[in-house]
């Protein structure tokens, strides 16, 4: 016990307090008693963090010290489990995250779960919490839109009450990309919510995230959202009852492009009465702003709210120039089940954000729903300076001769593998990463030449073949600083099955990663067939891989390997061994947990 007190209210002095941050996750456990006569009547353990937040054009403190944040947007569902929300799942995905960099995340766009506010205060993981992705105006004919005036003052109370004593949670968010706030009653509401927050809270920042383009159009009379349907010019096309799907198709043709519509001094005098009126400005998709609030601005506090991954060094790069921005929050940080094909580069034509039935996945994490990070994701941790090493990333080699149609929202479909069986003598484009001057590449000790790093990246083209792909960074001098490696994999195949946890207590969950491994161990990316789960003193919970275009479902126990990775999430029965058993006929690996 390091401080105790009695009666109905008591301030508690901690001597020697350990404070919590991103770096040092320092948590207390506070006992509550309610007694009467010496009798307890109840008793409550609330975990809590110590720690301060301080904002202004200067920058974002936390305890003092200037924080960066390292930012990725998420949604709320567990990938091939669904929407249910486990506290191991929501562990599991803030540790991966932390671990690939990320000190930040944003609740996109509801209120996180309490599972993930407490791996968030476990981890040392900052948290936007975010109330609705639509006010009075639907976005879908029977979205929250419908309900909003009546229940947005009691769902948003709730959600600041039960974040109170969480020490992750720094900034709320009233909002994602809403358009109401270029008319007077939009306003009024804005600073409205502002105001509740302010009362509840006195502690935190609230923001909102605003993207300029839609505010802007919306002042001109061509608003896209108005009570679900889309809007052309003004007019409604009955056809269609889903107007965030035509925003975000709207959105694929404008491109990068969106970043800039933010600019102008029409949009930013429609913006500017509410976004003056945030603790700190959430910009979505207007990074062209940042330069110019120095000037027009200068008590504007602001951050990318959301931003497209590729441009992670250009943003990154003004993150650290202007004290005002405060952070950069991708989309997304890990992918997620709907808005199917936003980010997905596929080699089977259709256009992004529209791609056909069976494509069930947006395809724009940087992690994948199995929890495995592309190169995409270490190119951030690249450009915030978080890697000794290069990164080498491959995009896929097996499909000669097909034009891959790309989307906006992803900057390359690479991944850290160079094993590509059947592949040989096919086109191979090839990503390095690394903060250096230069980098050779060598493909089986033949050097394929040595390339200036251009915001930290080189591309290198040649023909595949099996082996050992080397990558070697330089500095200024011309010394080497590092190198990196990625091998094919050699020998006959095997399926690996590995759980994350070797013992678990009885009706706990573990997950376990299922692979197509060679001899050597490395994972085979072309070599992908169906595989069948059986569990013995468990539950199959679900079964599947990162396949973003599949029928197969995730509860039925059947499903083929995405570049040669699969998923197995088991809940433990009672105490003994849970066994996992996956074959595709041929081959077979098992697993073992021991359960408490």
């Amino acid at each position: 016990m390091v401080a105790s007190g009695a009666g109905q209210k008591v301030e508690m002095e901690i001597p020697d307090a350990k404070l919590w941050s991103d770096e040092s996750p320092n948590l207390y456990t506070c006992r509550v008693t309610l007694s009467e006569n010496g009798k307890i009547l109840d008793e409550v353990l609330e975990k809590f963090g110590i720690r301060m937040i301080e904002w202004s054009p200067s920058g974002l403190f936390v305890n003092g010290k200037e924080t960066l944040l390292r930012g990725g947007c998420f949604h709320h569902d567990n990938g091939i489990l669904g929407a249910a929300t486990y506290a191991k799942s929501e562990e599991r995905r803030v540790r991966i995250m932390k671990e690939n960099g990320f000190n930040a995340l944003r609740s996109s766009h509801n209120p996180a779960s309490t599972a993930l506010i407490e791996a968030c205060d476990k981890y040392g993981m900052y948290l936007m919490d975010e109330t609705f992705d639509m006010w009075y105006n639907r976005k879908n004919k029977f979205d929250y839109g419908l309900n909003f005036l009546d229940w947005w003052q009691k769902d948003t109370a709730a959600m600041v009450e039960r974040d109170y004593n969480h020490p992750s949670v720094i900034l709320y968010s009233i909002g994602n990309e809403v358009a109401e706030p270029h008319e007077e009653k939009g306003l009024r509401l804005g600073r409205e919510q502002v105001d509740f927050i302010h009362r509840l809270d006195q502690t935190r920042p609230v923001t909102c995230g605003t993207n300029l383009m839609i505010l802007g159009q919306a002042a001109k009379g061509k608003g896209i959202y108005q009570d679900g349907e889309q809007k052309t010019g003004g007019k409604p096309q009955k056809e269609s009852g889903n107007a965030s799907l035509a925003f975000n198709i709207m959105a694929s043709f404008v491109g990068t492009g969106m970043n800039k519509k933010g600019n102008s001094p029409k949009v930013d005098a429609v913006a500017s009465p509410f976004l003056d009126s945030l603790d700190i400005a959430g910009y979505n998709y207007s990074s062209g702003r940042y330069p110019l609030e120095e000037k027009q601005h200068p008590d504007r506090i602001v951050f990318g709210s959301e931003t497209f991954p590729q441009d992670i060094y250009k943003n990154w790069e003004m993150v650290k120039k202007y004290p005002y921005l405060v952070g950069d929050f991708m989309w997304t940080a890990w992918d997620y089940l709907g808005e199917a094909g936003l980010g997905a580069w596929s080699y089977t034509g259709g256009l992004p954000f529209n791609r056909p039935y069976p494509w069930i996945l947006a395809g724009t994490g940087v992690i994948d729903i199995l929890g495995i990070p592309d190169a995409s994701c270490k190119y951030a941790a690249t450009v915030w300076g978080l890697l000794n090493k290069p990164v080498i990333g491959v995009r896929p080699v097996n499909h000669p001769g097909v034009r891959v149609s790309k989307s906006v929202w992803r900057g390359t479909n690479a991944i850290e593998s160079w094993a590509w069986s059947g592949c040989s003598g096919n086109k191979a484009e090839i990503e390095v990463y690394a903060q250096a001057a230069s980098v050779e590449l060598l493909l089986n000790g033949k050097s394929l030449g040595k390339k200036k790093l251009k915001e930290y990246k080189a591309m290198f083209r040649t023909k595949y073949a099996p082996g050992t792909l080397t990558a070697v960074a330089f500095g200024a001098d011309g010394q080497e600083l590092a190198r990196n490696e990625l091998h094919s994999a050699a020998g006959k195949l095997h399926l690996l099955a590995e759980p994350e946890e070797k013992e678990i207590p009885a009706e706990e969950i573990v997950y376990v990663p299922v692979s197509l491994v060679g001899e050597n161990g490395i994972v085979e990316s072309n070599n992908d067939r169906k595989l069948t789960a059986t569990v013995e003193n468990g539950d199959l919970l679900a079964f599947g891989s990162a396949n973003p275009c599949t029928e197969e479902q995730y509860h039925s126990g059947s499903f083929t390997t995405y570049y040669g990775r699969a998923l197995a999430v088991i809940r433990a029965k009672a105490s003994g061994t849970v066994r996992l058993t996956v074959t595709d006929g041929r081959l077979t690996g098992q697993a073992e947990v021991n359960v408490k």
